[in-house]
């Protein structure tokens, strides 16, 4: 796992993948190559990715149909599953497109097709039907007879309601042991329905089910009324809407994060956990991924969780991390993001080796040279790159100081745990 394979997978297992079939799959999302790079350096056993405007992040997270043979040659190159969504919710006039969609897709398929709308579905089984069929998030599955429905329809996956609490998953799971069930443990969530969501389409005429969503409950709003208090509970604030310079952002979720919970939901049966972020950075998948994966292997072997993984999942965040509906005594928010003095930025990705000393970097924050540095490696090893262990150039050979976000740069460094795809972030 410490350099992407290209090639062939036959000779190049997964130093940290599941060996039993008892363990779930980590899903991870693929925005973009370097995403889908970054999941699968960190530890995906799959990927999810979309193209053209049926998926539900066609507005800024979705691959052009020309490089998915490259995706997907990447992801059979390393032993990792890759699943296509077309999980939008089509009207009666996008039903061809629909139908295109899914014909490009026979010249390049996938190892599974996401779907949520039962159209969407019946036409993928007639002009794909060797391909896995998932039922997405959207469908709300959020019982078991609703389950064993999905699967006499010809499905082979169902994701499970993210409303659902851990009795509802556990009695799920109880019901349905014929059925691959799926979770998503971490990610942003939605104010609606397993995202059928139409504020999208009231405020800026752009769809969330059909991937168009401009996410209005991440807007700033004017607050007119601050608390809500309901009749039978007096004295009990059960809304409250917080300003921050005078704004107040009341319909955004806090963030899904289900880390306590893997050994568990291993134990249970569940045959995927999946990350939400396809519209996310590659820094992000990488960060995330790592804890996950780490945790995921954690449960085989018996062992706890390691030390440093709430701080490498609040070092991510951007919004309060929380157990959502998952817990029955309702929702529990577990860690807030960090501040700025406490956050460690990602500084820069590996691109390629130049020499024995020398490394291509994409700059992704501004990095100064006096600054002492860690390398994500996987595993949750953080080695140091110290400051005057390490030196910049110019991809012309000049000396630099500094260098900016959205650039190259070259790195020289004896650092030997270094590798292709790596993050370096702050110390």
């Amino acid at each position: 796992m410490n350099k992407i394979n290209t090639e062939s997978s036959s000779d190049n297992p997964k130093s940290m993948r599941p060996i039993d079939s008892e363990m779930p799959e980590l899903l991870c999302p693929a925005g973009n190559m370097e995403k889908l790079s970054a999941a699968v350096t960190y530890g995906a056993d799959a990927v999810y990715l979309g193209a053209g405007d049926l998926n539900l992040r066609s507005a800024g997270a979705g691959f052009q149909w020309e490089e998915l043979p490259e995706a997907f040659a990447l992801t059979k190159a390393n032993n990792v599953e890759a699943y296509f969504c077309i999980n939008a919710y089509p009207r009666e006039r996008d039903l061809d497109l629909a139908k295109a969609d899914l014909e490009k897709l026979a010249a390049c398929p996938p190892d599974g097709i996401i779907a949520a709308d039962p159209g969407v579905i019946r036409i993928a089984k007639q002009i794909l039907p060797n391909i896995p069929i998932h039922v997405s998030t959207q469908a709300n599955t959020g019982n078991s007879e609703s389950a064993k429905f999905w699967k006499e329809f010809g499905a082979s996956r169902v994701n499970l309601a993210r409303e659902l609490s851990a009795t509802d998953v556990a009695d799920i799971a109880k019901r349905c042991p014929e059925i691959e069930l799926e979770m998503f443990v971490h990610g942003a969530m939605c104010m609606a329905i397993s995202g059928r969501c139409f504020l999208s389409s009231w405020l800026n005429n752009r769809s969330a089910n059909m991937g168009r969503c401009t996410h209005p409950c991440r807007f700033e709003y004017k607050a007119t009324g601050l608390r809500v208090e309901e009749k039978t509970r007096p004295g009990t604030d059960v809304w409250e809407a917080l300003e921050h310079e005078g704004q107040t952002e009341i319909f955004a979720a806090e963030d899904l994060c289900l880390i306590q919970y893997v050994r568990w939901l291993s134990r249970l049966g569940i045959a995927a956990l999946k990350i939400e972020g396809r519209t996310k950075s590659s820094s992000y998948i990488a960060q995330v991924a790592d804890v996950y994966r780490s945790a995921i292997d954690a449960s085989k072997t018996g062992e706890p969780l390691p030390a440093r993984t709430m701080f490498e999942l609040r070092n991510a965040a951007t919004r309060p991390l929380s157990t959502a509906f998952f817990k029955t005594s309702g929702p529990s928010t577990i860690a807030q993001p960090p501040t700025t003095e406490e956050r460690k930025p990602i500084v820069a990705r590996i691109l390629e080796k130049r020499g024995d000393d020398s490394w291509l970097v994409s700059v992704k924050s501004r990095w100064e040279l006096e600054r002492n540095t860690e390398v994500l490696v996987p595993g949750l090893q953080r080695p140091a790159m110290t400051t005057g262990t390490y030196s910049f150039e110019t991809i012309h050979g000049e000396g630099k100081d500094v260098i900016h976000s959205g650039t190259q740069a070259v790195l020289r460094t004896d650092q030997p745990d270094i590798k292709v795809g790596y993050f370096v972030r702050r110390a």
